[in-house]
């Protein structure tokens, strides 16, 4: 059956092993967890990069991320995404996005929405420019670091002293977890999209909600902290244990202290974007249009937890706490159904438009797995995840061209290719689920060269079918941006619909 209306929900920072349905114990997805049975679950959804600016091009316009060159970031000017296409079939199309810096009109996620809301304006979120020199107190501060930490252990103390100094200076009175939260939560999301579902609920809709709840800095609703049966905290605390996670001058062993109750954090972020999802269910039922909407819920990418030494998602590894996402589609006749085989999301967008009966369009890469999945027989494809490693601040150009980080997931394997050291490590996930022992050389040798030939068709496939005219107009876009922000030029403002 053919539906109405798509709904796809993304959850920033959501790794598959920390939702109900992929078998986590704490009470993070209800909603979803009770959806599932009557849903595709995708047990192996894969990622196409991390962060954000290398996951979202394959979610929203079926392309990896590297396609169109590593110094181009965002959805080209004219190229077709989902939204795009399902506007120009007649639907209305609607985007709320909570503040994510990446996923704005700069980078061309306003394409095919009739109604675009990022809410950085009313957030204060944006990219962060370098500041280079700072205030006198701040460079008697940089002396001060630098000559302790040339005396032996007198470092490790000055940067104890000064990570308490900073938690006094920073803590108010009045500080609540609202007003330390950098994105809206979901619940404001959810307002506005029931609002314009209801003004839109006689033809068919696509609607588009990126959640940051689970994004860090880590600051959750304190209902939902109860909720998942965590310790309530109040806002300093809340504050004390972000700014611990966060701090550079710490290795693993004394940040895996804090693990636990940051984690606590996060997973209420992810308890309160389930909240919301409820919510909006509810709302379709009330207007008798839930069963003519299909859902697809999702992440860009996941998080980590030291699982590997590190913390968040900095695009230094492609392990599969950062690549291996949840999926539910809830769509069609095809209910309870669990799809072992690995899934790119690069086919999220195809089958999407294949459930609302929509041809894809020529300029998407990935393939509609639809009809495969209606016959309960999905195929298996070798899917790939990439991205330009230490790319940690992509806002400028120059800081995009580093050396690529490539990955190739089959069934029982993963190969990650580090171009920067010129190595590749073959890891048998079926034994080391963990990824921390990768195989030695001369074993699985046939393994190792099916998956290298697949990444080496991918890499002669991005430069030769590379769309040269998308790529040019994407860095005239940005150059006339830069222009505007340097007062040179004024671009011409669109007149489109916004809901800010």
């Amino acid at each position: 059956m053919t539906q109405t209306s798509l709904i796809l929900i993304t959850v920033d920072c959501l790794r598959a092993d920390h939702v109900g349905f992929h078998g986590y114990d704490r009470p993070t997805t209800p909603f979803l967890d009770g959806i599932a049975g009557e849903s595709i679950v995708f047990q192996n959804a894969i990622a196409a990069g991390a962060p954000t600016y290398y996951a979202m091009p394959a979610i929203l316009a079926s392309r990896h991320p590297l396609a169109l060159g590593r110094d181009v970031l965002g959805i080209a000017p004219e190229e077709s995404t989902i939204a795009s296409v399902l506007q120009e079939s007649g639907f209305a199309t609607a985007a709320f996005s909570a503040a994510n810096p990446y996923l704005c009109s700069r980078f061309g996620y306003d394409r095919g929405f009739q109604v675009f809301a990022d809410f950085l304006q009313s957030s204060g979120a944006g990219g962060q420019e370098r500041v280079h020199g700072g205030s006198l107190k701040t460079r008697a501060n940089q002396f001060l670091s630098h000559a302790c930490h040339s005396v032996g252990l007198l470092g490790a103390a000055y940067d104890e002293l000064y990570f308490r100094h900073c938690q006094r200076a920073a803590t108010r009175s009045d500080i609540s977890l609202d007003s330390a939260r950098k994105f809206p939560s979901a619940d404001v999301l959810v307002d506005h999209a029931i609002k314009w579902i209801k003004e839109n609920s006689g033809q068919r809709f696509f609607l588009w909600l990126h959640f940051m709840d689970s994004h860090g800095p880590y600051f959750p609703k304190s209902e939902a902290l109860e909720m998942i049966g965590a310790q309530r905290l109040n806002a300093s605390q809340a504050v004390y244990l972000n700014s611990y996670w966060n701090r550079g001058d710490l290795g693993p062993e004394r940040l895996r202290s804090k693990r636990d109750a940051v984690v606590s954090l996060y997973d209420a972020g992810i308890r309160w974007a389930d909240e919301q999802i409820s919510r909006l269910a509810s709302s379709l039922m009330e207007l008798n249009i839930w069963e003519r909407c299909a859902l697809a819920v999702t992440a860009d990418h996941g998080e980590e937890f030291l699982d590997h030494g590190g913390r968040y998602h900095l695009p230094r590894k492609l392990t599969e706490e950062l690549v291996h996402v949840p999926l539910l589609l809830r769509a069609g006749d095809s209910a309870g159904s669990q799809v072992q085989s690995p899934f790119s999301l690069l086919d999220l967008a195809p089958t999407l438009l294949d459930v609302v009966g929509i041809p894809s369009p020529a300029d998407f890469r990935g393939r509609s797995a639809w009809a495969q999945l209606r016959k309960g027989k999905p195929q298996e494809r070798l899917v790939v995840s990439e991205c330009v490693l230490e790319c940690t601040n992509p806002f400028y150009p120059r800081d995009r061209m580093g050396p690529r980080l490539l990955a190739v997931r089959s069934n029982q394997f993963k190969l990650v290719l580090d171009f920067s050291a010129g190595v590749d490590y073959l890891y048998d996930l079926s034994r080391d689920p963990a990824e921390k022992s990768p195989l030695p050389l001369g074993e699985a040798e046939d393994v190792r060269n099916r998956l290298l030939k697949h990444a080496k068709k991918h890499l002669v496939e991005s430069s030769q079918s590379r769309d040269f005219d998308k790529r040019i107009a994407s860095k005239v876009r940005e150059f006339r941006l830069e222009l505007a922000r340097s007062g040179a030029l004024v671009p011409n403002s669109s007149s489109r619909g916004r809901d800010q």
